[in-house]
């Protein structure tokens, strides 16, 4: 990532974009590394190597074009399934972006943040994690938002305890529990619904993601892997976004 100026509405309307029709949330899950890599004759690590490519260069991007917020899926509950030598190098990974990127961040006037369970991190990581948190907590610009150790089961599991133990201590009343209030409870309280789910790699499927937020999110699918999407292939996908009729279960004026 480098510190560049947002583009201007002249700049947008060069690719076809109009900053009215932009989503406010883009959430994406980054899928095919590892087959990427495969298919190319190389370790699976590798395709996650050049994936974080990918991640410097889409995070400035919408840095840039001015999104409220990015949200990309890093590594889910279910990950920990994989190799244990794939695991220590993903975590080790995640590690050396945070500290790398940081300087970054901070002049991009990024704000970071991560959702998901903090239970099995390693303690690195989660040191590298707090710091990023603290040190751009008052930044203005776009929320950077990392899903790691990550499942929206769980998630709703998490909110549905939180909720339950104030229902038992008699401070909330169960028959006046809202969507609201179990919103609140969620990893993401406080910011946006993404209003664009992007997925790579030609996967049809959402795998534990936000289940709760994307409710009405826009679903956009590349055959692309996670390391050859590209600004062309973020641009497509803002452009459909901006031509779909959203009527939320509605009907159009």
């Amino acid at each position: 990532m480098s510190t560049l100026a947002p583009y201007s509405d002249d700049v947008l309307a060069a690719d076809g974009l109009d900053r009215a029709r932009l989503p406010r949330h883009i959430a994406v899950i980054m899928d095919g590394n590892g087959r990427w890599a495969q298919s190319r004759g190389l370790p699976r690590v590798e395709g996650h190597r050049r994936g974080v490519k990918t991640v410097r260069w889409i995070v400035e991007e919408c840095a840039r074009i001015g999104l409220e917020q990015l949200t990309l899926y890093c590594f889910s509950h279910e990950n920990w399934k994989r190799p244990q030598r794939e695991l220590d190098f993903l975590m080790s990974l995640f590690e050396q972006f945070l500290i790398e990127e940081r300087a970054e961040i901070m002049r991009q006037d990024i704000v970071f943040s991560m959702i998901g369970r903090r239970q099995g991190l390693s303690t690195g990581v989660l040191r590298e994690v707090d710091k990023s948190i603290e040190l751009s907590r008052n930044n203005q610009g776009m929320r950077l938002c990392l899903a790691v150790n990550y499942g929206s089961r769980q998630e709703l599991v998490d909110a549905c305890r939180s909720l339950a133990a104030d229902a038992a201590a008699g401070k909330l009343d169960p028959e006046l529990i809202s969507e609201e209030d179990i919103a609140s409870r969620l990893y993401t309280s406080g910011m946006p619904d993404p209003d664009l789910l992007l997925r790579t790699a030609g996967e049809m499927r959402i795998s534990n993601f936000l289940l709760w937020q994307i409710s009405y999110a826009e679903l956009w699918v590349t055959q692309k892997a996670w390391p050859e999407f590209r600004k062309t292939d973020l641009i497509e996908a803002l452009r459909d976004f901006a031509a779909r009729d959203r009527r939320f279960g509605g009907l159009k004026g």
